[in-house]
């Protein structure tokens, strides 16, 4: 409704008259005057007060209107994709006050929008003054409803919020809300600078991959029937993220209130036991401090420990008494892990877990993130953090710790955001050189040998190296039967280039489910162990097979 400008134009004439005359005409013309100037002074007061009217009913049925403050910069992938942009649209709401047949516009409605759901309509018509019929409004629809010629039928041009790709970075460029205000993710780490610059936000994410890799963990969950999942891909040596999913997701145009936990950021805000793949920092640690070689043997590995009133168990009968520090490593053992912990120390293995960044909460581009629980040192805490128990993070701080222990020992800044000048400042080293090369070496042992865990994860051509993580989710006063399987992966181990963190949230086994050699020829059916060699390496594998040709060629 467009406000009317009343101009009132006043014209002076003259007024003719005589001192001749008598007394009592000159005091009847200027009492018509006054009357005249009366007249028009409750005019314009009238008009004045009906503009005033007007105009605050224009507010209250248009709600919102454009201002320069709505205008949020685009968000573009590593590529220049969109991922986020801001459009002019037109919403429709419908004023109460102005309806004059009911049935009639609910009929009219009905006929333009078959699909929705008119069961509320009518109870919206009596409590509210104004109410949104549909936002974002097709062209197509929107003449239908013109051509009513319904005065309660109320237009709003407006800016909004489109995300071409709808679920697919749902967690990374999170939401806004009917103000445009970020209220997470990106929208909301970064509102100031979407909303002071029309240069768009680079971000690190590479689009391609992004699908590729949802596609697997979507598979993964159709096998495994998962309560959810996560992956990140990072580039080990400058802490770009390349591919961040968490499932499971929504659609960023749909604007939901989520109050399900469920729909957390698995990668970087649900801190989690990890297990087994902290038995890798363990090792790189202990040769770190120069306590172990890879060759170093340990003789006489007990089968279990106590440590005060509990019990540390070997999680597999056949591993071997004798072992080297690296054969502990690959066969995933316990004992030996307590026996590395031990050697390294309370204060060096928690100095050495501070320095790759996971014990405390990390500084990253998200407010979504997760902090890990606290606890106090002591030598039962010692052996049962050495081997992965006891102690909590998140996925991405594990795919940071990986890739400092296999970059050279340079510590990162995991980043979101291109070419971010704040990970200038992290690109030092913060372990001894030449670690790297002996702790990858081990890892690729444990993909590529019969004795390692990850076999499945051993795609032909990649260099795959990894560690499998096996842990029982933590509930109050102990453990449940539920598990997180993760797999931490590098690759290619000669020159490493990539992180791959695959976590699986509560899987099952799947009795169904192929399992087929990708070094021999043959297969098998069914889930024997819900662990993570037999369901995150076998996912992580799926992936580098899908993903290795786009990273060989483009990175």
């Amino acid at each position: 409704m467009k406000r009317k400008k009343n101009n009132l134009t006043l014209e002076d004439y003259e007024l003719e008259f005589s001192y001749i005359e008598s007394k009592n005409d000159i005091n009847i013309l200027f009492n018509r005057v006054a009357f005249v100037f009366f007249i028009f002074l409750i005019v314009a007061l009238v008009f004045s007060l009906k503009s005033t009217y007007f105009g605050f009913l224009e507010i209250n049925n248009k709600k919102i209107r454009i201002h320069k403050k709505d205008y949020r910069a685009s968000i573009v992938d590593r590529n220049g994709n969109i991922l986020a942009k801001t459009v002019n649209t037109i919403n429709v709401g419908i004023n109460p006050n102005l309806v004059i047949d009911k049935k009639k516009l609910l009929l009219n409605l009905k006929i333009i929008f078959p699909n929705k759901n008119f069961e509320n309509f009518e109870k919206k018509f009596i409590k509210k003054k104004f109410f949104y019929l549909e936002k974002q409004i097709s062209q197509e629809k929107l003449e239908q409803l013109i051509l009513l010629g319904d005065k309660s039928i109320i237009t709003e041009e407006r800016i909004s919020r489109v995300y071409p790709h709808s679920n697919l970075f749902s967690h990374i460029i999170g939401q806004i809300d009917d103000d445009n205000n970020g209220i997470s993710g990106i929208e909301n780490y970064f509102d100031y600078e979407l909303r002071a610059s029309k240069n768009p936000i680079e971000l690190t994410v590479d689009t391609d991959l992004q699908y590729l890799i949802r596609k697997e963990l979507i598979k993964a969950n159709e096998i495994f029937n998962n309560k959810g999942s996560t992956a990140i891909l990072m580039n080990v040596n400058n802490g770009e993220i390349l591919s961040m999913v968490s499932l499971p997701d929504f659609n960023l145009n749909r604007r939901n209130e989520i109050k399900d936990v469920n729909y957390i950021n698995r990668a970087t805000k649900s801190v989690y036991e990890l297990g087994s793949v902290f038995k890798t920092f363990t090792f790189a640690a202990g040769i770190n401090e120069g306590v172990i070689q890879p060759e170093t043997k340990f003789k006489n590995l007990e089968k279990k420990l106590r440590c005060g009133k509990f019990t540390i168990r070997e999680y597999d009968d056949k591993i071997p008494k004798d072992l080297t520090a690296e054969q502990i490593l690959i066969r995933s053992g316990n004992i030996g892990s307590v026996r590395i912990g031990q050697k390294v120390g309370i204060e060096k293995l928690k100095i050495f877990f501070k320095k790759i960044g996971v014990l405390d909460k990390i500084e990253f581009d998200l407010e979504e993130v997760g902090q890990p629980i606290k606890f106090n040192w002591g030598k039962c805490k010692l052996a049962t953090v050495s081997f992965g128990h006891g102690i909590t993070t998140t996925p991405l701080q594990l795919a940071k710790g990986y890739s400092i222990i296999s970059n050279g020992g340079f510590n990162i800044r995991p980043t979101l955001i291109k070419n971010n000048l704040k990970n200038k400042k992290y690109k030092k080293r913060i372990l001894n050189e030449g670690i790297s090369k002996k702790i990858n070496l081990v890892l690729r042992k444990i993909v590529s040998t019969k004795e390692g865990t990850g076999e499945f994860a051993n795609v032909p051509g990649y260099e795959v190296g990894g560690k499998t993580g096996t842990a029982q989710k933590t509930v109050t006063g102990g453990y449940s039967k539920s598990k997180v399987n993760t797999f931490a992966a590098i690759f290619p181990t000669s020159n490493p280039k990539f992180v791959l963190v695959t976590l699986l949230d509560e899987p099952k086994i799947s009795k169904d489910y192929i399992y087929k050699y990708r070094n021999k020829k043959g297969s098998f059916k069914g889930t024997p162990f819900n662990t993570a060699g037999w369901t995150s390496a076998e996912i992580t594998g799926k992936i580098i097979e899908r993903i290795g040709p786009i990273l060989a060629t483009k990175y």
